[in-house]
C-alpha cells in the first residue's frame, strides 16, 4: 500500500512538513525558536501602498488540517503584559497614611507644618498645615521635641527620645512612644518664581516618627513589679532570719547593722549572730552565701541555725567549721559560703577565731592602733576536703574588732586590697559606742541606699572599766595541787571570795556548794593541773574548775544506794545552767552560773 498520498491528509503532517521547509540549509546559521520569523518586505507602489501579495510569497504554504487550528497572529493594538511597580512610582502620601505610627513633616526654621498622618491625628486631632509647631503641634512641645528638632535641624542628624507618655484623652489609656527626629529636605510646593528655572532649592526640614511602645513598657513595668515583689520578699526573708535582736554579753559590748543592696541588686546571703556560751564567753560569726535571691537567703538560714547548735557544743572554732563545711554541701553542693568563727574569753583576753575564706578580722589596740588579725584561712564552706584551722589575737580592755562582709569593701574598678585598707583608716578614727562605729564605717565607705551589694558589719568593744563599773567585775582563782588538803582549801578560799564580793547569804551558800561539787569531781575524775576560779559581772556569779583531764562529765541518774554521782546533779539543780568544754592546752572546764539579782 502507498501511504504518500495519505500523509498530508493524517493529523500533524503539515506540522512536520512546516518544520522541515524551516530547517535552514546547511552552512547558514539557525533561527532561534523564540524569535518569531520576519515576513519579507512587500513592493510598494508609487503612492505608498503596498501593492497585492505575490504568487512568490504565496507558493509552498500547505493548508491547515482539518485537526489542526493555526495559532491566530498576535494583534498590533494587543496590550503587553502588566509590569510591577517601581518604588519611584509609589505614593509617598498614601504610604505614610497607611502607617500605624505617628508621622509628622515641619519645615524651616520654625517647624511649620507640613503634613501629619492618618495614626497622628487619630491621636493628638487634625492639625492645621502651615502654621508653625509650637502652635500648631503643641503636644511635641510638651514633649520636650522641639529644641531636639532644633538640634536636628542645625547638625543634620537624627535623634530619638525613648517612652515618652502621651496622656490618653479620649483613649482608655496612656500611651508610650519612641521619637525620632530626622533630618529631610521637603520639596516646595506650587510653580515655580521663574519659569525657566529647572528647579526650585528645597526646604530643609525635620521627619517625627512616633513608634507606640506602650505595650513593652507595660510589660517592662509588670517585670519591674514582679521583680519588686521578689526582692521585698527575700529582703523580709533575710531580716526575719537575722538576730531580731543581739545578746549582749557581760564582757563586751556588740552592735551589728544589715543593709541590702540597692533596687536594682538582687539580695545576697550576708548574716551575722552573737552566741553566748556561758562561764563568760562569747561567740561571734558572720557569713556570706555566694549567691543571690530568696535560695541564698534560704541557705544562710540554714548555715545560722547550724553555727548556733554547733556552738552549744563549745567546740574550738576550726571545729565548728569543720562540721559546718559538711552541712554546706549536704544542703546545697552548688552554694559555697565564707564565713568567720571567733571566740572570745575575757579571762584569757584573747580572741580565737577560724575563717573559711572570709575577710580578715580587724582589731583596734587601746593606742589606736589597727592590725588584721593573721589569717589561718581555709576554703569557703561547702568545697569540702580541707581541714581548718584555729588562730588568736589580743582583745584585751580598752581593745575593739570589726567583723565584716565583702559588700563593704569590695568595688568593680578596684582591688579588695584597697578597700581593707580604707577601712582600717576608717576604723582607726571611728570612735563612739558599737552602733555609732557601724554607721559611721558606712558612711566612710560611700555605703548608700543604691548600693550594688549586701553589707553586714559586727563590732565589738572590750571596755575598759573603771569607777563604779570596775567595782561589779571581779575575777580571783586558785591553783589546786590535790591531796586531801585541797578540798578544804578550796571551800575556804571560796568562802572568803564570795564574802568580799558581799553576796546574800543565799547566794554565798549556793556558790560555795557549787565550788565544792565540781572541786570534788575534778579530784576524783581529773588530773593536775587542776584551778578554781570564780568571777562576778553585773549579771551573774560564775564559778569554773579546769584540770587536765579531757574526758568531758555528763549528768546521770544515781541510784538510792550510790556513794557518789551526784555531784553534776546537784551543781545542775541549784545553778542557772552549766556546761564543760575542752580546752586548747588539752584538759577540760566544767562550770555554773548563777544569776544576779537586779539591783
Amino acid at each position: 500500500m502507498i501511504f504518500t498520498r495519505w500523509s498530508a491528509k493524517l493529523p500533524g503532517t503539515q506540522r512536520r512538513a512546516a518544520a522541515r521547509s524551516d530547517r535552514p540549509a546547511p552552512g547558514t546559521p539557525a533561527v532561534p525558536p523564540t524569535a518569531a520569523p520576519v515576513p519579507p518586505a512587500e513592493p510598494a507602489t508609487a503612492d505608498g501602498t503596498p501593492s497585492a501579495p505575490t504568487a512568490a510569497t504565496t507558493t509552498g504554504s500547505v493548508p491547515a488540517a482539518r485537526a489542526e487550528h493555526a495559532d491566530p497572529a498576535p494583534s498590533q493594538d494587543r496590550t503587553p503584559a502588566t509590569l510591577p511597580p517601581t518604588v519611584d512610582a509609589l505614593s509617598v502620601h498614601d504610604i505614610l497614611g497607611t502607617i500605624p505610627a505617628l508621622v509628622a513633616v515641619v519645615y524651616g526654621p520654625e517647624h511649620r507644618l507640613a503634613y501629619v498622618n492618618g495614626a497622628y491625628a487619630s491621636v493628638f486631632g487634625p492639625r492645621p498645615a502651615g502654621r508653625t509647631a509650637r502652635e500648631a503641634l503643641p503636644e511635641l512641645d510638651a514633649l520636650g521635641l522641639l529644641p531636639l528638632m532644633d538640634q536636628v535641624l542645625r547638625s543634620g542628624k537624627p535623634r530619638t527620645v525613648k517612652s515618652r507618655k502621651v496622656p490618653g484623652g479620649d483613649r482608655t489609656r496612656d500611651g508610650y512612644y519612641t521619637f525620632t527626629c530626622t533630618p529631610i529636605e521637603v520639596a516646595a510646593s506650587g510653580p515655580a518664581p521663574d519659569p525657566e528655572v529647572a528647579c526650585v532649592a528645597p526646604h530643609k526640614g525635620v521627619l517625627v516618627f512616633g513608634a507606640e511602645v506602650t505595650d513593652q513598657i507595660e510589660s517592662a513595668e509588670r517585670l519591674r513589679a514582679s521583680e519588686a515583689r521578689q526582692r521585698e520578699a527575700a529582703v523580709t526573708l533575710q531580716r526575719s532570719l537575722l538576730p531580731q535582736e543581739l545578746e549582749q554579753p557581760d564582757d563586751l559590748c556588740v552592735a551589728a547593722t544589715y543593709q541590702p543592696g540597692g533596687t536594682d541588686a538582687a539580695v545576697g546571703g550576708d548574716w551575722y549572730d552573737v552566741i553566748t556560751l556561758g562561764a563568760g564567753r562569747t561567740a561571734l560569726v558572720i557569713g556570706d552565701v555566694m549567691g543571690r535571691g530568696v535560695r541564698a537567703a534560704a541557705v544562710m538560714g540554714q548555715l545560722r541555725t547550724a553555727v548556733r547548735a554547733y556552738a552549744r557544743l563549745d567546740l574550738p572554732p576550726h571545729e565548728v567549721l569543720q562540721l559546718l563545711d559538711g552541712l554546706a554541701a549536704e544542703i546545697d553542693a552548688s552554694q559555697i559560703a565564707t564565713c568567720v568563727y571567733a571566740v572570745h574569753d575575757p579571762n584569757e583576753g584573747r580572741l580565737v577565731y577560724a575563717s573559711a575564706g572570709h575577710l580578715p578580722i580587724l582589731v583596734r589596740d587601746p593606742d589606736g592602733t589597727v592590725h588584721r588579725a593573721a589569717e589561718p584561712t581555709g576554703p569557703p564552706l561547702g568545697t569540702g576536703g580541707w581541714l581548718h584551722t584555729s588562730g588568736s589575737v589580743p582583745l584585751g580592755p580598752g581593745s575593739s574588732a570589726v567583723l565584716y562582709t565583702d559588700g563593704l569593701v569590695e568595688r568593680r574598678d578596684k582591688d579588695i586590697d584597697h578597700g581593707v585598707e580604707a577601712l582600717e583608716r576608717a576604723f582607726a578614727g571611728a570612735a563612739g559606742a558599737p552602733d555609732i562605729v557601724c554607721d559611721r564605717l558606712l558612711r566612710a565607705l560611700g555605703i548608700t541606699a543604691t548600693h550594688d551589694d549586701d553589707v553586714a558589719i559586727l563590732v565589738l568593744q572590750h571596755p575598759a572599766r573603771t569607777g563604779h563599773d570596775a567595782e561589779l567585775f571581779h575575777n580571783a582563782a586558785l591553783e589546786l595541787h590535790g591531796g586531801t588538803e585541797a578540798a578544804p582549801r578550796a571551800r575556804a578560799f571560796a568562802s572568803g571570795v564570795l564574802a568580799s564580793w558581799r553576796f546574800s547569804p543565799e547566794l554565798h551558800d549556793l556558790g560555795m556548794l557549787a565550788a565544792s561539787e565540781l572541786v570534788a569531781n575534778s579530784l576524783q575524775h581529773g588530773t593536775p593541773p587542776m584551778r578554781l576560779r570564780l568571777r562576778r559581772t553585773d549579771r551573774r556569779l560564775i564559778v569554773e574548775v579546769t584540770d587536765g583531764d579531757d574526758h568531758l562529765p555528763r549528768r546521770r541518774r544515781a541510784e538510792p544506794a550510790d556513794e557518789a554521782g551526784r555531784g553534776i546533779s546537784i551543781v545542775a539543780t541549784i545553778a542557772s545552767s552549766w556546761g564543760s568544754r575542752r580546752t586548747p592546752g588539752g584538759g577540760k572546764a566544767v562550770w555554773c552560773e548563777f544569776a544576779l539579782p537586779r539591783g
